[in-house]
């Protein structure tokens, strides 16, 4: 009888009339003990409703049901299909939406809808690779930002692949502690790349001189990501290093001459395709045969050989271990012993001794800087401590 009067009173009723009786009438529904005559006519109610003129009304229904596990579901299925302004409560709350209903909502959803997705809690895997796949940027920036969303590490790449030229978008996964390894890499790639273009179309370097400085500072943000990878993170980054081209054997070597020889090691073992364990154990024993063998099979220049064994050499000798401070710059005397031995090589080659040449330089600047750093440190007086020695 109630819900009879309710359907007879709202035909004529205001907007903001219907839309508070709506209101009231889905919380009966959740929280009131109806019989089950009344419960069938509310539910009649309530969809019919659904074809309100005013998004008030609808709107009401969705903030009344967003949350609740008890709601109807085919009025939430309904309300999540509305525009924007009823749907978003439901699409970023209900339980009620299984993961192929919000799959298919980001896959035809414009910018509030995907964005409304991104921010639900425990959000599962596939939605998460579906925001990555066809969100915008807007959605993948909501996703990174969401501690409960589970993001493969295809979905870090391709959100990485799509966006990853906005600044913001960068900030964002940078800051992430457990952002893996490869993904870092590939983020740094495309702010090198940002970089080049932005000061190749400003005139302020030529393309060729911007190109090498591009590489140059990639592969030192290599070394630094490399420095604090382990285990399958650093496997991670070698795999993706190979496939976009990065694994030559100037980086190769710049590890070595680093003292980080778990990226020297597992970049070998990729490339060679064989056990890290088996190639270790290779370039740990004395003696060239075994480590030109691997080199080789692990399709390096011949030319390099001797580089990589002096450095090599000088590792075993000096006792080098990685850590995450001292395994991301070129170790100066490394450099120099192996470029001393270069330059009387015959079998050097011209872009080689470029390269080391390179080496000695960066090398001897970032002793410098460090060697300053520690004078000035050194020359820092406690005031406090100061005006008691002059007492």
């Amino acid at each position: 009888m109630i819900v009879r009067q309710f359907i007879h009173w709202i035909r004529t009723a205001p907007a903001g009339e219907r839309a508070e009786a709506t209101r009231a009438l889905a919380r009966a529904w959740l929280i009131s003990d109806l019989s089950a005559d009344d419960r069938i006519a509310a539910e009649g109610a309530l969809l019919m409703l659904l074809d309100d003129a005013s998004p008030l009304v609808r709107q009401a229904m969705a903030e009344a049901f967003a949350r609740s596990l008890d709601a109807p579901a085919a009025i939430v299925r309904a309300l999540s299909a509305d525009q924007p302004t009823v749907a978003l409560p439901v699409l970023e709350h209900s339980p009620l939406l299984i993961d192929a209903d919000l799959v298919d909502i980001v896959a035809t959803g414009g910018e509030e809808v995907q964005c409304a997705v991104a921010r639900r809690i425990a959000l599962p895997v596939s939605v998460c690779a579906a925001i990555a796949e066809v969100g915008c940027a807007a959605a993948a920036l909501e996703l990174i930002e969401n501690p409960h969303a589970e993001l493969a590490p295809f979905s870090w790449d391709r959100i990485v692949e799509r966006h990853g030229h906005l600044a913001a978008i960068r900030e964002a996964m940078l800051v992430l502690e457990d952002l893996p390894a490869a993904t870092r890499a590939a983020l740094v790639a495309k702010l090198s790349e940002t970089l080049a273009q932005f000061v190749v179309a400003r005139n302020w370097l030529s393309a060729e001189r911007a190109d090498r400085i591009t590489i140059e500072a990639r592969d030192r943000s290599t070394m630094n990501i490399a420095a604090r990878s382990r285990g399958d993170d650093m496997q991670g980054l070698v795999r993706h290093l190979r496939v976009t081209g990065q694994l030559t054997a100037g980086l190769i070597l710049r590890a070595l001459l680093s003292g980080n020889l778990g990226l020297f090691d597992a970049a070998l073992a990729e490339l060679a395709d064989l056990p890290l364990a088996r190639v270790s154990a290779l370039l740990h024993e004395r003696g060239g045969n075994s480590v030109h063998a691997l080199l080789r099979r692990a399709g390096l220049p011949e030319a390099t050989f001797a580089a990589f064994q002096v450095a090599l050499d000088a590792c075993h000798e000096q006792g080098f271990v990685d850590s995450d401070d001292g395994a991301v710059r070129l170790r100066r005397r490394m450099v120099e012993r192996v470029l001393t031995h270069c330059e009387s090589d015959r079998g050097a080659t011209e872009p080689l001794m470029v390269l080391l040449r390179r080496f000695a330089t960066e090398s001897a600047r970032e002793e410098a800087r460090l060697f300053c750093d520690e004078l000035v440190a050194d020359d820092v007086v406690d005031p406090v401590y100061d005006d008691l020695i002059a007492a």
